[in-house]
């Protein structure tokens, strides 16, 4: 029977993937274990960037149902 994938917060996601990165840069690892550090780093980069997406939603949503506060794209030198 497959499992389910765990779910994680963004800030726990970010937290693993830290540890996946500092593996990685030790060079420490042998060939097939850093292809497999590798592999969960790339489906952890992959569930942050979704936790992103679902937070920019909710956002857009939000803001939608406020008539005072207009959607505009976020700039840095405001």
């Amino acid at each position: 029977m497959a499992r389910k994938p765990v779910e994680l917060d963004f800030e726990s996601v970010l937290t693993q993937l830290e540890a996946v990165v500092t593996k990685l840069e030790s060079g420490d690892l042998p060939l097939e274990a850093a292809l497999k550090e590798f592999e969960a780093g790339i489906k952890l980069a992959k569930q942050g960037q979704e936790r992103l997406q679902q937070a920019e939603q909710r956002i857009q949503i939000l803001l939608r149902k406020s008539d005072t506060a207009p959607l505009t794209d976020y700039s840095a030198d405001e």
